[in-house]
């Protein structure tokens, strides 16, 4: 797995999700630059598809060109102009191009960012223009993650879960047999650590503008995070004892300071320096631990994602979403669909060591066993992190205002962990902040 690529799917400063998991920091910033211009000159040809996709280029680029050159001669008149952007621009080319009603005809994002402008009914309503036979070839719940307010606004497209990646010779060294698998396990592991080498067994974030792993983890505590009328949910006794189990921790030291000031990426580089016992994030990340630090891919060995009681897993996913300004959205839907059906999701899995999003091409026996011989992490990771797709679900929903829900948690809950406020009073003013500035 490339570093680019994997970077597009880790929670980090310089990315998000990701699959690993991943929200997505919009940027508002200015800018159409070449692509709205190339977009421009696409519109002239109502034969000319432009799509839009993130940083798969140049590792990519031989795979997609035999893609749409398959594409184009299954459909005669057809032309596909692949524009790639890199991953930092894309945020503010998308925004600027579906203000100015320039935007591309399909285009490469999230679910949490697509939910943005989903809100602002810029994409293409695809409910009554996918059949269902088409619909159902794709995972229930992965579906379920590109849809807001009911109406399906994008199709998925690949996917990642997260594992735990683990240092063993750490783990030996505190004398812990195997790898927590829950947030309570979790916690004595973190003290054993601690107590017996000095080191940290994990690292987590809490700066708002970086990873969701934590708020995804009170979904995984049983943590309602809103309402159906879309008001805070968590004051409740199960979002309390969230809030506490990460107080606590901090507390007692068994999370680095930094966690208040760093981002997911300080805790991969903390992994890499052999600081930290255990890392989540997406089984493709070992072939970069692999690179970064060799030493420490020896001793590195794949578990499960840790969860809560809940058991639920997370879920990363890339969608396809389709302009509604498009001058020709059949069109656009068909080469979307082309993108996304099994045959090409499956070849597109085992180049980039992902997961496809469809059920026949998540059935291949690719994903199912490790092949004999030379068995390596990265083949046990894969089949780890493919068998987790029946409990994985996109643990935060498409929401609008997603990263005000963010902020005012981690805010409340860093002055929790300061001893700035209790938990009741950090929790209930999170939820206060919540309402206030989502308009509730």
């Amino acid at each position: 797995m490339t570093k680019r690529l994997v970077n597009r799917l880790q929670p980090s400063k310089l990315i998000i999700l990701t699959l690993l998991g991943f929200v997505l920091s919009w940027v508002v910033s200015c800018g159409s630059g070449n692509v709205a211009t190339q977009t421009s000159q696409s519109n002239s040809n109502s034969q000319e598809i432009e799509f839009w996709t993130m940083q798969l280029q140049p590792e990519f680029t031989d795979f997609f060109n035999q893609k749409i050159q398959t594409f184009e001669k299954e459909n005669p008149g057809m032309k596909v102009n692949w524009v790639d952007v890199p991953w930092s621009a894309m945020e503010s080319k998308i925004l600027t191009s579906v203000a100015a009603k320039t935007a591309p005809d399909v285009v490469n994002l999230n679910p949490d960012f697509a939910s943005v402008l989903a809100g602002r009914n810029a994409w293409l309503t695809l409910d009554n223009k996918i059949s269902p036979e088409v619909r159902s070839t794709y995972l229930p719940n992965i579906w379920q993650a590109s849809t807001l307010d009911g109406k399906s606004f994008g199709i998925p497209w690949y996917l990642t879960t997260r594992v735990t990646i683990c240092n063993s010779d750490l783990l030996k060294q505190a004398g812990v047999a195997k790898p927590p698998a829950t947030y309570a396990e979790l916690a004595q592991v973190a003290k054993q650590v601690k107590e017996k080498t000095g080191k940290y067994a994990f690292f987590a974030t809490f700066v708002p503008e970086d990873s969701s792993e934590v708020l995804q983890s009170f979904v995984q505590m049983g943590v309602t995070l809103v309402d159906d009328k879309g008001k805070a949910a968590f004051n409740t006794a199960a979002g309390k004892a969230a809030f506490q189990y990460w107080v606590d921790l901090y507390k007692q030291e068994l999370l680095p300071q930094e966690s208040l000031t760093q981002g997911h990426r300080h805790g991969i580089e903390m992994y890499q320096a052999g600081e930290t016992a255990l890392l989540g994030t997406g089984a493709e990340f070992l072939k970069t631990i692999s690179t970064n630090a060799p030493e420490i891919a020896k001793v590195s060995a794949v578990a499960p994602e840790i969860t809560g009681t809940t058991g639920k897993k997370n879920v990363a996913v890339m969608n396809l979403v389709i302009p509604k300004d498009s001058d020709r959205p059949d069109a656009a839907i068909k080469f979307a669909l082309f993108v996304t059906n099994s045959d090409n999701q499956l070849a597109f899995a085992k180049a980039a060591n992902v997961l496809p999003s469809t059920i026949p091409a998540l059935a291949d026996s690719y994903f199912k066993s490790v092949p004999t011989g030379d068995k390596s992490e990265m083949d046990r990771a894969r089949v780890v992190s493919a068998s987790q797709l029946k409990q994985a679900e996109v643990l935060i929903p498409a929401m609008e205002n997603i990263n005000v829900l963010k902020r005012a948690i981690y805010e409340n809950l860093q002055a929790a962990m300061l001893g700035e406020k209790t938990v009741d009073v950090a929790i209930a003013d999170a939820a206060k902040e919540w309402d206030a500035k989502a308009g509730k």
